[in-house]
């Protein structure tokens, strides 16, 4: 395994570093966006570059099934294919296959399941996971786990995270060492901190390029994830890239960095854009409100993002929404990465500066108390549920570190 990273600056817990792969170089603390089919949605890769991602993640159970890693091998690999240069990570499929819970058996073997497509069987082992992704040319894979769900008892989360364990130790047997490529593995353990220091002990003796918190983000709540980041975190290598999977909000993004995370990937950008919300450094808008109809002004006058350094004005927005055409996804999704990536951007600059904590309180400041400033009552009434939500899911978890 010959993944580099290399680990600049520290600002009390947060990290700013690079990591070094076969397709180029990313800065980290990074955010990854998405492209579960080969592609994020909406986007061509020209302008998911342009939004400022250095790597994005695709999704291996989705490629198995169509159109097939050995189709995608044959006509050059996943970059060639979904003509994109810099690197990509790729999921083992694992959290694919937790969601099938009526159509998988799950084995010390493996996972057998039927295909959401077709219904045509299908059987995923810790070889076979690690081998697709070699086919599809991944520049970081990922081991298959088991991701356990929430709420779930000690017995069986400890059961679970055991059985990972083994898988990875197989995932790192079948994976074939080559420049530029690298393995990383998952911490599992619910929300118990002895099974996830058990984990990531067990992990750390294996030997990986980097280290993965995984089965947060499924319902435990901000808080939560939160704690149990804390304590995994530190039990981690420094020199090795820390990636929390599945995460977040813009508030997620920040309080993790602040927890030692260095990797982050989501649907809610994207998935935002094509539903309509903007995220902005005022808030979350909802550009489909009745209060946006006569806006002339863009989600964001200092945003470089086609959107809003074009001229669209949330009118426009609102119109294209409410005609359900296309461009509203683009323009939105465009916008969403892009201010995905400039908060990223930001959050490295001030790790390296040794402000960290003044742009974490201005972030928090700012976002909270002028999101009414950012388009009247409805978006005031927007950034109020939106906290009303965050709250409703710090309240959530369960175990001993809810």
């Amino acid at each position: 395994m010959t993944v580099g990273f290399t680990l600049l600056a520290t600002d009390g817990s947060a990290r700013r570093g690079s990591l070094d792969t076969a397709h180029g170089r990313v800065e980290t603390p990074a955010f990854m966006p998405v492209g579960t089919a080969a592609t994020v949605k909406a986007m061509t890769p020209a302008m998911v570059a342009e939004a400022g991602a250095d790597i994005l993640l695709g999704n291996t159970y989705h490629l198995m099934l169509r159109p097939g890693a050995e189709r995608i091998q044959r006509l050059g690999g996943l970059h060639a294919f979904m003509r994109w240069d810099r690197p990509i990570l790729t999921d083992s499929g694992g959290f694919q296959v937790m969601s099938l819970a009526s159509r998988r058996t799950i084995s010390e073997d493996g996972v057998v399941f039927r295909s959401h497509l077709d219904g045509s069987p299908h059987h995923l082992t810790p070889r076979t996971a690690v081998r697709i992704q070699h086919l599809l040319g991944s520049d970081i894979s990922m081991v298959l786990d088991e991701c356990t769900p929430f709420p779930v008892d000690r017995d069986t989360a400890a059961a679970s995270m055991a059985r990972s364990m083994r898988w990875a130790r197989r995932c790192r047997d079948a994976f074939v060492d080559r420049p530029g490529h690298g393995l990383f593995a998952i911490v599992q353990g619910s929300v118990f901190p002895d099974l996830r220091a058990q984990s990531a002990a067990a992990l750390l003796e294996i030997g990986f390029d980097g280290y993965a918190i995984g089965g947060l983000a499924i319902g435990e709540g901000q808080r939560t994830t939160f704690a149990v980041t804390e304590a995994t975190a530190p039990l981690l290598p420094a020199d090795k890239p820390r990636y929390l999977m599945g995460v977040g909000k813009p508030d997620d993004l920040v309080g993790a960095v602040a927890r030692g995370i260095d990797l982050f990937d989501c649907v809610l950008p994207t998935r935002s854009g094509r539903t309509g919300q903007a995220w902005t450094r005022f808030g979350p808008l909802n550009l489909s409100n009745a209060c946006h109809a006569d806006d002339p002004r863009p989600l964001d006058p200092e945003c470089r993002c086609p959107a809003c350094a074009g001229g669209f004005s949330r009118a426009y927005l609102n119109h294209l929404l409410r005609a359900r055409e296309i461009l509203a996804a683009i323009l939105l999704t465009a916008h969403n990465l892009t201010y995905y990536q400039d908060l990223m951007a930001g959050m490295r600059a001030a790790i390296a500066a040794g402000r960290f904590e003044a742009f974490r309180a201005a972030f928090a400041a700012f976002g909270q108390t002028t999101s009414a400033a950012a388009g009247g009552d409805d978006d005031a009434s927007n950034a109020a549920d939106d906290r009303d939500d965050r709250e409703e899911r710090s309240h959530r978890g369960v175990g001993s570190l809810a």
